[in-house]
């Protein structure tokens, strides 16, 4: 973890700096400023744009009742690729015009689904287990008892609440 922090907060701002004052010394100052700039707003227009795009595929899927794994990445690729490119630098504006090409998200997603579902088969992880009992009823104690309002005991029949309430006299004092 250390080493990912001084890669981040001291590496990376040096070599931006470090070139920085050479993309300054062959276009100008006030180029590289403007460049800078300008790639911080055409960024910021495309990262809206798929934002956006990755938000609504989210919603639709959901909708559909189908789980949206590659939009939810993609969507955090877009805000990654986003804090990459208002920062100000040619390597982060790089990296993050990168996040922003869907071929390149595409790809990094199977292959992080392919280490999760490789690491899950190493595990021994082979899916879920859902319970048909209902929202009360225990996954995990399919032999539960209930009585019923006439003293009756059913097996498997899901647990039902009682309403708390509590009982007392109300007087208006004014």
């Amino acid at each position: 973890m250390f080493k990912a922090l001084l890669l981040v907060f001291i590496i990376i701002p040096i070599i931006e700096i470090a070139l920085l004052i050479q993309v300054s010394e062959v276009i100008g100052g006030w180029s590289t400023i403007a460049l800078v700039i300008i790639t911080a707003f055409i960024g910021a227009k495309l990262v809206k744009q798929q934002g956006t795009d990755a938000l609504k595929n989210v919603q639709t899927q959901m909708a559909q009742g189908q789980m949206p794994a590659q939009d939810l990445f993609s969507g955090l690729c877009v805000i990654i690729a986003g804090v990459l490119l208002v920062t100000p630098g040619i390597v982060t504006d790089i990296f993050g015009f990168l996040l922003l090409t869907p071929l390149i998200r595409n790809k990094m997603a199977a292959g992080i689904l392919k280490q999760v579902a490789a690491k899950g088969a190493s595990s021994g992880a082979h899916g879920f287990h859902f319970s048909s009992g209902g929202f009360n009823q225990s996954p995990f104690n399919q032999e539960q008892n209930q009585e019923n309002s006439q003293g009756q005991t059913y097996e498997n029949e899901p647990q039902v609440p009682k309403p708390k309430v509590l009982e007392g006299e109300f007087q208006r004092k004014e």
